[in-house]
């Protein structure tokens, strides 16, 4: 199955819901990541996308859900992670685009794999945590200051400020 034939699934028909504005569908299916061309390392799962398209007298409203699971590294202790992202969706796609953040509609299909890329590689963590109060690791000794505290000087110290360290104001 090459690419082009994966995303097709992404490409839904949008005759029958632009037929009488209200009328709602839902979409579900999960989508390789290579598919997507999504280019990051970071992805460990097929993407999920769980959406409702509810036609308007000025487009189609999609709302609801895409996500994907990742792994990476702690950025304090460098510990591997992983979670799940997940992008909320609420987007719109117009026949003739007035609103800049629409989508159009082409050939009454809605292409959802851009906006679906878009909302997976935002959702993804630039710095991921394993924990809110992770210590990190120590500079000076390098070790893990979650399983074993260090008593190394930490201080930050400017050494073009160092000549005031001497200054006496009493």
């Amino acid at each position: 199955m090459n690419v082009s034939q994966e995303t097709r699934a992404l490409r839904i028909n949008a005759s029958e819901l632009r037929r009488q504005p209200g009328s709602r569908r839902r979409v579900e299916l999960s989508i390789p990541p290579d598919a997507l061309d999504l280019g990051d390392g970071r992805v460990t799962s097929d993407v999920t996308v769980a959406v409702d398209l509810e036609s308007t007298i000025d487009g189609i409203v999609v709302g609801g859900t895409a996500s994907v699971g990742w792994s990476d590294a702690c950025r304090r202790c460098l510990r591997p992670i992983e979670g799940v992202a997940v992008a909320h969706v609420d987007e719109l796609y117009q026949d003739h685009v007035t609103d800049p953040d629409a989508f159009p509609i082409e050939g009454d299909q809605l292409d959802l794999a851009p906006m679906t890329r878009e909302l997976v590689l935002l959702a993804l963590p630039d710095a991921p945590l394993c924990r809110d109060d992770c210590a990190g690791i120590c500079a000076v000794c390098g070790n893990d200051r979650n399983v074993e505290p260090c008593d190394c000087d930490n201080t930050v110290r400017d050494e073009r400020w160092a000549v005031l360290d001497q200054l006496d104001l009493d």
